[in-house]
Formats: structure tokens, sequence, C-alpha cells
């Protein structure tokens, strides 16, 4: 990762998350050297902010995750990639109440350092429902997300267990959606993102792969039909991109 700092903050007593803060292109040389305070301060420029949410497996290191980040970069936006609590370098042990307190303390934290430039949340596939969350748990605390963008979302975390093809492995057997699917219920990992976008007023952008193997495209268009009928529909936008 070029022009990029790597930083902690604890988000919760005995939680230290691990950040990456990439910077947009154009300021590229001149981050060369810099320390932490410059990256910090560079925040309040006239570029806007996206805090990165990544999904199930890995760390914000993926390559994917990294080549997206730069691209972003490219685009003139600052990137901020957290790791989850246990994930990578950040401390404690993973939970749905967890992560998203984690995703909602870096986005007032660079809210606190924007003077006034919107900052984003985007969530790809788990991190969606982090996103939703988090934006929920800012619009609830009255500082709504500037936006919210939901990269290849489920409706819930149940739904996407039944179409994940680990679960499709195992559908044929009895007792399956107990033993399988209510298993996320009972240890409170719901991330409900059908739910939270009914009440959420941030704008929305919807990204989904017509050919998405893990999560169906369906998905995606139902969350978007969800927001349309919950909402004014100029705030919500849905991007299909197709297989080819």
């Amino acid at each position: 990762m070029n022009h990029t700092t790597n930083f902690y903050l604890t988000s919760d007593e005995g939680v230290t998350i691990g950040v990456w803060h990439t910077v947009p292109a154009s300021r590229g040389e001149e981050a060369r050297g810099k320390g932490q305070r410059w990256f910090e301060d560079s925040l309040a420029d006239d570029n806007p902010i996206i805090i990165y949410l990544h999904g199930n497996g890995g760390t914000r290191a993926v390559d994917h995750r990294v080549q997206l980040m730069k691209v972003l970069s490219e685009a003139g936006f600052h990137v901020l990639a957290l790791d989850y609590r246990g994930f990578a370098d950040s401390t404690g042990e993973p939970s749905e109440a967890g992560v998203t307190h984690d995703s909602v303390y870096l986005y007032e934290w660079a809210k606190a350092r924007s003077h006034g430039n919107p900052v984003c949340l985007w969530g790809h596939s788990l991190g969606t429902g982090i996103a939703t969350n988090a934006a929920r748990k800012l619009q609830e605390k009255g500082n709504a997300a500037d936006a919210v963008i939901l990269e290849a979302p489920y409706t819930n975390i149940r739904d996407a267990g039944a179409f994940h093809p680990f679960g499709k492995i195992y559908h044929i057997y009895p007792g399956f959606e107990y033993f399988f699917l209510d298993t996320f219920a009972l240890s409170n990992h719901v991330f409900p993102n059908d739910e939270n976008i009914k009440t959420m007023t941030s704008p929305i952008m919807i990204l989904h792969a017509e050919d998405d193997q893990v999560v169906p495209v369906s998905m995606g268009k139902e969350l978007h039909e969800i927001a349309i009928n919950s909402r004014h529909p100029r705030d919500v936008k849905l991007v299909v991109y197709p297989a080819k």
C-alpha cells in the first residue's frame, strides 16, 4: 500500500483496533515521510472519506481488498480500512455487537477530523451487515452516516448462510435449518440488513454482480426494493454488474 499509514485506536476497554489510512493518490508524493499527525490532519482536506468494512475471511491485507483501496485512492478518496476485533492485529474477541461498536467508533473518530467532508461507510459481504448496523447506531445517536455503500449485500446472515456454497452441501440433511441456520440467531449473530435498511435515512448505493456465487444478486435486488419502499427512491441506487 502506497501513501498509507498504519495506526491503532482503542475502541473499547481492552480492545485495540488496527487501521490503515490511505490518502488520495493526488497527495501521494506529499505524504512521503510524513508522520501520523500529518495523516490525521489530512482528513480535513476537500476529499471525501470511505470507511472500508471488509468481508468475513482474512484481513484488510487480502489482495482484492488492497486493490480496491488503491482504486478508491486513485479516485480521490481517503480510505480508512480497519480489522475487526479478533482479526489480524486487532485485539479482543469478535461479536456482532463488538465489531459494530468498533465501526461506529472509527466513523465518529473520522467525522470529528473531517472538517465537514462526507464520510461514507462501505461494507463488502459480511461487512454490509456491519455497515448497516453501524449506520443504524449512528442514526439513533443523532448523527446519521453521510452515505452507505453495500457491495454484495445479503438480506440477513441466516439467509446468507442458506445460500452460501458451504451451506448448500448440507441442505439435504434433516435438521439443516435448526442446526446450521438457527445457530446464528442463538449466538446473537443476525446482521439484519433488511431490517436496518427500513429505518435508515442515509443515502444508499448497492453494488452487486449478477454472477455472484456466494451472495446471490437477488438479495441485493431485494434490499433495493425494501429501501425504495421505505424512503424517497432518489436516495437509493442499485448497480448490477453483468457477468461479462
